[in-house]
């Protein structure tokens, strides 16, 4: 897992947040974890496959939230692209 997953600034944890900066270009990776709802497991693919993303599987919610250092279950997480840029 990389080390950005753990910093604040350089990743994006949350359903919600990894939809938004994949249609907006700026994540290089999902983390997305098989417990997850089948509904936002679908969509969260669906938008990575669109953006060219790779997606690497997690088991839980739960240990996804543990290698992202929060404290609620994450269904997704999103590691931001290293240069910052947002490629279109």
């Amino acid at each position: 897992m990389p080390e950005r997953l753990k910093k604040r600034s350089m990743r994006l944890v949350g359903a919600r947040q990894v939809l938004r900066g994949l249609k907006e270009n700026e994540i290089e990776q999902v983390f997305l974890a098989l417990d997850a709802a089948p509904y936002l497991r679908q969509q969260i693919e669906e938008a990575a496959r669109n953006a060219q993303v790779p997606v690497v599987t997690v088991s839980t919610m739960e240990e996804l939230a543990q290698l992202c250092r929060v404290d609620v279950p994450s269904a997704a997480a999103g590691v931001l692209r290293a240069d910052g840029t947002k490629n279109a």
